[in-house]
């Protein structure tokens, strides 16, 4: 992405997710404050966007987003089930989970690490919004090519030898191969007990529509200053998990995520893609 401006993505990202909260009914994912983070003049063109809410291949994406949001904090409820008392969202953009959370999660510390130029951006959507910022949230900027992980969270506080889950959605796409891998070597040497969930692409989608589909949205995304740099063989990604010592590694493609998310829905609203896939394991 471009140093000086905020992440294009973050913001589509957001969009979609918000759209899911405006379009679609019953909810896979509720985000009461996915509309009110993008700012009043992006809430009313979403309200009026029937491009948005009509297009099928938006709302198959709208769906996945929805789908991989969900998934990682159903996940991030089993690590809490174990004690876990740190969150990691890598590549935060617009998430608001940490502004969603009751008296009941004050002892979970998040960290959400990001671009400088995307969490400035994110801190000023939070202000003008007046979406509060709890006590607990820790902003830590960083950019995953240049730094390490280690000495951006340690700064901000992260205890590694304490059990933390990792969220790390719609980033390894971007990621060089060499960045990837230090992180994963990053995630490996933490603490037990912690846990991370991940989405990437497959670099064998079955499906030569899909394939041609990809290379349309890479063109776009590379326009924006954001190439996709990464996309993994099904299986890659898990192993190099188990590697690090995670263990129990859960893998969803679209039909376990429609399966799992979007059966019997009278919308029809689906995951259409079978390009993404998500992963999640216990450290």
């Amino acid at each position: 992405m471009k140093r000086d401006r905020p992440s294009v993505t973050a913001f589509r990202v957001a969009t979609l997710r918000a759209a899911h909260q405006q379009f679609d009914d019953p909810k896979v994912f509720d985000d009461p404050l996915a509309a009110r983070i993008l700012g009043p003049g992006a809430t009313r063109w979403l309200e009026s966007s029937q491009l948005l809410a009509r297009n099928e291949p938006l709302a198959g994406l709208r769906a996945w987003i929805a789908a991989r949001s969900r998934f990682a904090e159903e996940e991030l409820a089993r690590a809490r089930g174990r004690g876990v008392a740190q969150y990691v969202v890598l590549g935060a953009g617009l998430d608001t989970f940490a502004y969603r959370q009751d008296a009941s999660a004050g002892d979970l510390v998040v960290f959400e690490v990001d671009h400088p130029a995307t969490q400035a951006w994110k801190l000023t959507r939070l202000q003008e919004g007046s979406i509060l910022i709890p006590p607990t949230v820790r902003f830590v900027s960083t950019d995953f090519e240049e730094e390490g992980l280690s000495r951006a969270l340690g700064a901000a506080g992260f205890r590694p030898g304490s059990p933390a889950f990792f969220s790390w959605l719609g980033v390894t796409m971007y990621l060089t191969r060499p960045a990837i891998d230090a992180t994963l070597d990053f995630l490996g040497s933490m603490a037990a007990g912690g846990g991370v969930v991940l989405d990437y692409f497959d670099r064998d989608a079955p499906r030569p529509l899909e394939r041609a589909a990809r290379g349309l949205l890479a063109r776009r995304v590379a326009l924006s200053g954001e190439p996709f740099r990464s996309a993994f063989p099904v299986g890659e990604l898990a192993e190099a998990l188990r590697r690090r010592g995670f263990h129990e590694v859960r893998e969803l493609g679209a039909d376990e995520v429609n399966a799992r998310y979007f059966a019997g829905r009278s919308d029809r609203l689906h995951v259409v893609s079978r390009v993404g896939r998500m992963l999640a394991a216990d450290r």
